[in-house]
């Protein structure tokens, strides 16, 4: 039952599939600073980063810091990318799914890496990094017509390779004990760049700062002197509807979805297949579900709004009740709607 749910992770990487995938030559796409009426200035740059759209805002009485604070971030985000990045040759991750095996280990991969597995366990096995392989068969099973091709035999053979268990975490190394295995940490990376980011933001004097990321956002501070920052979550239609809109400060939000992800011309088959049979289509009413975490920090945010998705909203709103500092909004284009227990209180405008 625990290797059902592992490798019922992949449909987590609905919301997140081309997370890490571009992380060096950032377009700038927004650059403005104003003066607000506490007498501070509000920079707000957004870039395309980590395949996604990534803006940072900060507050500060010089216009110079709240500048500079950004561009450290950007450069934060850009170097943690490079590091993480599976789908750019010559990256740590990238040798680690080609060789099985990497020493010398970057300090920052060695955390995330034992987070994961943290979280797996956490999860039992729900969020799981090692689901690469599978994702791997959806990828190039696709023909001409954009339908999906994947015979039984190319799933039992990538399945075979998942489980996190066979991965050693060490400070000497990271090694697979299973050959062929490959990672992803799409659904814990993004968090774990945006928190790195933040603590930049404040070591250089921005206290009063947002980054959003995609369905990661770190708020810290406030927008204004006694304001929380507002924040809306978009529905998982795609349409400009807004399921929730909540205050946050000093916390971090995540949400995992991908309703417009799928693997084959008809839309048949959800972009993260059913963990009961990964070549049917969605029996458990996936489609459209979404779930936004709040939590200390982006990774956390990050990670348990992943396992959540992979679970039955029922299931995903005992697990995440179960989670210390945590709680959760499940939506779906049903208008399905499920709070953890303290959600309404904690974050309610």
């Amino acid at each position: 039952m625990e290797n059902a749910v592992s490798r019922s992770f992949i449909k987590s990487l609905g919301s997140t599939a081309a997370l890490l995938a571009y992380p060096l030559g950032a377009a700038i796409k927004l650059a403005d600073t104003m003066r607000i009426g506490d007498r501070r200035y509000k920079h707000t740059e957004t870039r395309t980063l980590m395949g996604t759209e990534v803006s940072i805002v900060t507050l500060h009485l010089s216009k110079d810091a709240a500048r500079h604070a950004a561009e450290l971030g950007f450069l934060e985000i850009e170097r943690l990318s490079a590091i993480f990045d599976r789908r750019q040759s010559a990256t740590p991750v990238s040798y680690l799914n080609e060789t099985g095996r990497l020493s010398d280990v970057a300090p920052e991969l060695l955390e995330v890496m034992e987070k994961a597995g943290s979280f797996y366990r956490r999860s039992k096995g729900a969020f799981d990094p090692s689901v690469l392989p599978i994702l791997d068969v959806f990828k190039g099973g696709r023909d001409a017509q954009g339908r999906l091709r994947v015979s039984q035999r190319e799933l039992d053979n990538a399945m075979a390779l998942v489980g996190f268990d066979s991965v050693e975490v060490a400070d000497s190394g990271i090694s697979f004990n299973k050959s062929s295995m490959s990672i992803t940490l799409d659904g814990i990376g993004r968090g774990y760049i945006v928190d790195r980011a933040s603590d930049i933001l404040a070591a250089n004097g921005v206290e009063n700062h947002l980054i959003i990321a995609g369905g990661d956002i770190r708020a810290c501070g406030e927008r204004s002197p006694g304001q929380p920052w507002i924040v809306a979550i978009n529905a998982p239609s795609g349409k400009r509807t807004f399921p929730a809109v909540i205050r946050l400060k000093d916390i971090a939000v995540a949400t995992s979805g991908g309703a417009e992800f799928y693997f084959d011309a008809e839309e048949s088959r959800y972009h993260i297949p059913n963990s009961d049979d990964v070549l049917s289509s969605s029996k458990r009413g996936v489609h459209g579900h979404n779930v936004s975490v709040v939590a200390p920090s982006v990774m956390e945010a990050d990670a348990l709004s992943t396992s959540g998705f992979v679970m039955s909203p029922v299931e995903a709103l005992s697990f995440i009740n179960a989670q210390e500092e945590s709680e959760c909004l499940i939506f779906s284009s049903a208008e399905l709607r499920m709070f953890s227990r303290n959600w309404e209180n904690q974050v309610r405008v």
